[in-house]
């Protein structure tokens, strides 16, 4: 831009941000240590205008001039000078109102929250796409791994035949920790949460809801169908213990949180749960903090994406990189040129998700029996009443009269007979305990 004495004007993409936390703090720093890096790759200068924050005492270990902090998020929205707005605030309902009024001012939006995009995202996509604005979002999934842009993008042209993988970072900590190095959930959980590894309440992460809102992202974005975050089935880890940690290892896999979608005909297979993977699958050896994400093509076959998923600057660098990139649309007058899930809204397909009690799987059963002649002869007998054929088992002898493990490895089966027969044997009065069921997944990538 030319100025009237003929000297030039430097570009300005100027940011407000909403939500000062840990993200945020990471996104202040990234952008003040990388200012110049960023201003020669965008050829303009990303500005941050404002930041809006219910707390503003805290000291975040940032210096930033105190004129720019505000408590009144609106009066930021409102800001004709503000070009995009980051949301890291969290949540669900201010969130969504404070990015749709961000949106009708004519504001693009950069978001971390794949609770709100998940439970909101429709209206969310449909409002950005009709206000010819971009949203980012690739914070959401993954910490700073580039599934988002990889799937809008980089493949477009494939037909994805499957997406699954490791999305929540704190759930495989802990089943790491207890594969590696022992201890039971509870007490791993504990070490977490002291460590700052997992939230005060856990029950988003352990549970499977943070994956479930992730894979409720990479459904539509893969397939390019509608889904629902609650019509994706669910199951966390708190019941996994160190017996089937083991009882894995003697069958040759690792147990992790998987978030899986697979195109199945006419239906989306997609379901959340702990997850028996052979040893020598990449996956088996994502550990700690760490993501990865799997995509089966058509044309490319099977390409992973790894890093880590969670924590301040890791994220940081995905918020900021959303930032360069809508800046950059902004600056060539091109804002919208990529539609929110990477096709027109509508061009989206509805696709029914296939029940979780019609898929088939092999399955790891565990039960905990009084140490009777004929029990595995019951519990094998129900199984074969209902079509459960059984890969092969072990028992264990008893030790100071407790109750001992029976273990089955089934071959592939129905859910839906399964759960049947695993009613049947609960009832049983040798049954010490309720079943433990974990599915194995031995084709992925298949």
């Amino acid at each position: 831009m030319i100025g009237r004495r003929g000297k030039e004007v430097e570009r300005e993409v100027r940011v407000g941000l909403i939500g000062f936390g840990t993200i945020g703090t990471g996104v202040v720093k990234l952008l003040q240590r990388n200012q110049a890096q960023i201003r020669s790759r965008l050829g303009a200068r990303l500005t941050l205008a404002r930041i809006a924050d219910i707390d503003l005492r805290t000291d975040r270990g940032v210096k930033v001039d105190r004129t720019l902090l505000t408590n009144n998020a609106e009066s930021l929205l409102d800001d004709p000078q503000i070009d995009i707005v980051i949301e890291l605030m969290g949540g669900y309902e201010t969130a969504r109102r404070f990015v749709l009024r961000a949106i009708g001012k004519g504001k693009s939006v950069v978001t971390a929250n794949k609770a709100l995009l998940a439970v909101h995202g429709a209206e969310i996509f449909r409002a950005a796409e009709r206000a010819g604005v971009d949203i980012g979002y690739e914070a959401s999934v993954g910490g700073g791994i580039p599934i988002i842009r990889t799937l809008k993008e980089g493949l477009a042209g494939d037909h994805n035949r499957a997406v699954y993988g490791i999305v929540n970072g704190t759930s495989n900590y802990i089943l790491s920790m207890m594969t590696q190095h022992g201890g039971e959930f509870g007490a791993v959980l504990k070490e977490a949460q002291q460590q700052g590894l997992a939230e005060a309440d856990p029950t988003f992460d352990v549970d499977g809801i943070d994956a479930a809102h992730k894979l409720t992202l990479l459904i539509q974005l893969a397939f390019g169908t509608a889904a629902r975050f609650a019509d994706i089935p669910v199951e966390g880890i708190r019941h996994i213990s160190q017996l089937d940690i083991g009882f894995a290892r003697e069958f040759g896999y690792v147990i992790k949180l998987l978030a899986i979608a697979k195109q199945d005909g006419d239906q989306i297979e997609a379901r959340v749960h702990p997850t028996m993977v052979p040893r020598a699958h990449l996956l088996a050896d994502v550990s700690g903090a760490y993501n990865a994400i799997a995509v089966q093509g058509e044309a490319l076959g099977a390409s992973m994406y790894f890093g880590l998923g969670a924590g301040m600057m890791p994220t940081a660098t995905a918020v900021v990189a959303d930032l360069m990139d809508v800046g950059r649309n902004l600056l060539g007058g091109s804002r919208g040129r990529v539609a929110p899930l990477g096709y027109p809204l509508a061009q989206q397909r509805r696709v029914p998700l296939k029940p979780i009690e019609a898929i088939d799987c092999e399955y790891y059963l565990r039960f905990m029996v009084v140490d009777r002649p004929g029990v595995l002869a019951k519990i094998s007998g129900i199984l074969g009443k209902h079509d459960i054929s059984i890969a092969s088992v072990i028992q264990k002898e008893r030790e100071h009269g407790a109750s001992v493990p029976i273990v089955i490895r089934t071959h592939q089966a129905c859910e839906r007979n399964l759960r049947r027969a695993l009613a049947a044997i609960d009832k049983l009065p040798t049954i010490r305990s309720k079943s433990t069921l974990i599915r194995i997944e031995d084709t992925l990538g298949q």
